[in-house]
């Protein structure tokens, strides 16, 4: 067998190969042995078809066959021998398969590539330093509140404000013609909570009980209902009642009731020592990015297309799956496709140059995790799905999904390795800014 492997690129490669006449016949012999071991022609007992008979009936499909197990076993070999890490699907070219005659093809793919990881220990980082100040414990308080907030039926006044929740019934229709989803009842809105375009709830704020108005409301162009899009709707709007947020005593029932703790004294400290941890998990993962970047810095290596745009693909879904939960702020037109996939395409080539580089430290450094590490992982992910335990569960029961998982374990494993010899300066943080953890106890 002649081999010839050229380099095309950084991580493009291309093999070609000739294969000897005797080796070409030999894959025949082989192919039309099995095949006449297997169908059956009338006239003829199993295994004693001649094979110009055979060849007449199935010649197509065994030079087919032939020559794919030909390239498969031939490439593979070279492969293997040659050390290759191959990434993407090889595009093979070959010439016309005759028996008793050499065959030659080639082969084009892309491979992972060649690293020479240094200097990726004690590497320089920066912290900032952040506390956690009574007032953001207060506020963080407040925000536990609010969640705990009741609402009331307003007694006292008839007229829809601002911060009310209006039970509404609704009609709308463009020229006089309703669309889907355009007629409701007993709708609930909060006035000004931004949950509707501010025009609607600009005409419901003063709307009186009982009283019916009608509006018209100018959608904007890149509205995600594209049956409104750009155009103008009229709503019949009536309100049939108003309630307001009515918010618990801050006390140490409250605490007892809603924050599991003795005191309101003890909450505080509960929410303090939460947003303490969430601190801690900000400043690590800022931690991981900067390693990540100073890595990426000194090791300006080429990812493989083919690896950037599996990346690319799996970001855009993610990205898809979420715009369907959440449509865009009305107040802000959303990016264009174009805009989305050139910046997941930044993200993702990013990501591929990470995983290649924590994955060649990760063989410098022998550092591996083992099947009980899987095991335990999973376990972890079973407990925490829930409802969906079982799905979860047979998700990891499959090679591939596990051979992830592993490869994230490694990842992580690697991180925190270079993190522990990494050198953190602390510094102080810019006086403008203030940071507010999250909003639960």
């Amino acid at each position: 067998m002649k081999i010839d492997v050229n380099e095309l690129g950084p991580v493009q490669r291309k093999i070609s190969v000739e294969l000897p006449p005797e080796t070409v016949t030999s894959e025949f012999s082989r192919a039309y042995k099995n095949l006449g071991q297997r169908v059956r022609v009338k006239g003829f007992r199993p295994g004693k078809i001649p094979r110009h008979v055979l060849q007449g009936i199935y010649g197509d499909e065994i030079k087919g066959e032939v020559r794919s197990h030909l390239v498969e076993e031939s490439l593979g070999e070279v492969i293997k021998e040659r050390g290759l890490q191959i990434v993407s699907r090889p595009e093979v070219e070959a010439n016309e398969l005759v028996e008793g005659r050499p065959f030659s093809f080639s082969a084009v793919f892309e491979v992972k590539p060649e690293i020479e990881a240094k200097d990726y220990l004690g590497v320089e980082l920066q912290k900032v330093k952040l506390t956690i100040s009574d007032a953001q414990v207060q506020a963080a308080l407040g925000r536990f509140q609010e969640g705990h907030a009741r609402l009331e039926v307003v007694g006292d006044r008839k007229i829809v404000q601002r911060g009310d929740f209006a039970t509404l019934d609704f009609a709308g229709s463009i020229g006089g013609k309703p669309f889907a989803g355009g007629k409701g009842e007993n709708y609930v809105l909060e006035v000004g909570g931004g949950h509707a375009l501010p025009q609607f709830e600009d005409a419901v704020a003063g709307l009186e009980l009982g009283e019916q108005r009608t509006v018209q409301i100018k959608y904007p162009d890149d509205y995600p209902n594209k049956e409104i899009a750009g155009k103008t709707v009229d709503f019949s709007l009536v309100a049939r009642e108003i309630k307001e947020k009515v918010l618990p005593a801050l006390d140490d029932d409250f605490a007892k009731d809603h924050g599991e703790c003795a005191s309101l004294a003890e909450l505080r400290e509960k929410i303090r020592a939460r947003l303490e941890d969430e601190i801690k998990h900000i400043q690590n993962e800022g931690l991981k990015e900067q390693l990540i970047g100073r890595l990426i810095e000194k090791h300006p290596i080429t990812p493989p297309g083919s690896m950037v745009e599996r990346q690319t693909r799996y970001l855009m879904e993610r990205y898809q799956e979420q715009a369907s939960r959440q449509p865009p702020s009305d107040s802000s037109p959303a990016p264009s496709p174009d805009e989305t996939r050139k910046s997941l395409e930044t993200r993702a080539a990013r990501q591929v140059r990470a995983t290649l580089l924590i994955e060649r430290i990760s063989q410098l450094e022998k550092i591996e995790v083992t099947e009980n590490d899987v095991r335990e992982r999973v376990d972890q992910l079973v407990r925490a799905a829930g409802e969906r335990a079982k799905t979860v569960r047979d998700i990891y029961s499959r090679p591939d999904a596990r051979d992830e998982l592993r490869a994230q374990l490694v990842f992580d494993r690697t991180v925190s390795y270079l993190l522990e010899r990494a050198k953190v300066a602390q510094i102080d943080p810019p006086p403008s800014v203030v940071d507010e953890p999250g909003e639960k106890s």
